[in-house]
């Protein structure tokens, strides 16, 4: 398979990491599952910041990009023309906000190949009787997540994990963005019903990840003040001064003396 030859890499580094977990540190399975999460966020922190300071930029002008999108409501290329204006002005990135969720989503990818083969590749390594169960949630990391009663918990938790963290990371979006992406993960749940419960068990744990950040984020990190009203037709800061630079200032005259008025001498009779 293409995706699976294209994501072999990290199919080994996730199945490296697992073992490694699972033999220096003692880890069960499903709690190996739950460390490699944490990992994987802490290494997406860098642009995990980037994601909060492009979403603080955008609340900080959404005032301007609305009065932008009601101005052209009626010409959708011309306002977004105006709006890519916008944002290359005023140094926005839409699309740093994303970039979080579209780095886990080969991670995501390779973690189901390993797991989808781990019955016939990396157990037979191991001669233990570790359990591969989690809280009694999870019965086996590699069974489908609709083989048990627990399974179906562990997706609601999934679907209640994914909404909280869907409602704290997407206060800047449109509101049909947003009702979309509360919308996905309810529909997604009939995809991922077949999927190894040690993939929901991943997904749950960097949603409740996401839950804790926000929450953290919003209480710690101070709001950006909205800087300086400024639309597409308004020159950058380098050219106004250029502008300005370039007519010479007036020189202040010097004061005039008073005129002196001559009187008519009167005529002798």
């Amino acid at each position: 398979m293409i995706i699976g030859g294209v994501l072999s890499p990290i199919e080994q580094v996730l199945t490296a990491l697992l073992e490694w977990l699972h033999t220096a540190i003692g880890l069960p399975w499903a709690w190996a599952i739950v460390a490699t999460t944490i990992i994987v966020r802490i290494l997406l922190v860098p642009l995990t910041i980037r994601q909060i300071h492009s979403m603080q930029n955008l609340q900080a002008h959404a005032p301007e990009m609305k009065e932008i999108q009601k101005r052209y409501k009626g010409d959708r290329q011309k306002m977004n023309e105006e709006l890519m204006k916008f944002y290359k002005e005023n140094n926005i990135n839409p699309a740093a906000s994303c970039l979080p969720i579209v780095a886990q989503i080969p991670v995501f990818i390779a973690l189901f190949f390993v797991l989808r083969d781990f019955d016939d590749e990396v157990l037979p390594r191991y001669d233990d009787e570790t359990p591969l169960g989690w809280l009694g949630l999870v019965p086996s990391i590699i069974e489908p997540a609709n083989s048990h009663w627990s399974g179906f918990l562990l997706l609601a938790i999934y679907a209640i994990s994914q909404t909280t963290s869907t409602l704290l990371m997407s206060t800047t979006m449109e509101k049909m963005q947003r009702t979309l992406l509360l919308v996905l993960p309810l529909a997604f749940l009939f995809v991922i019903l077949r999927f190894p419960s040690g993939l929901v068990l991943y997904w749950v744990t960097t949603n409740l990840w996401t839950t804790g950040q926000g929450l953290i984020t919003r209480r710690l990190v101070p709001k950006k003040e909205p800087p300086p009203k400024r639309t597409s037709r308004t020159p950058p800061r380098e050219e106004a001064r250029a502008d300005v630079a370039e007519v010479p200032a007036e020189r202040p005259q010097p004061p005039r003396p008073p005129r002196k008025v001559k009187r008519k001498k009167k005529a002798r009779r």
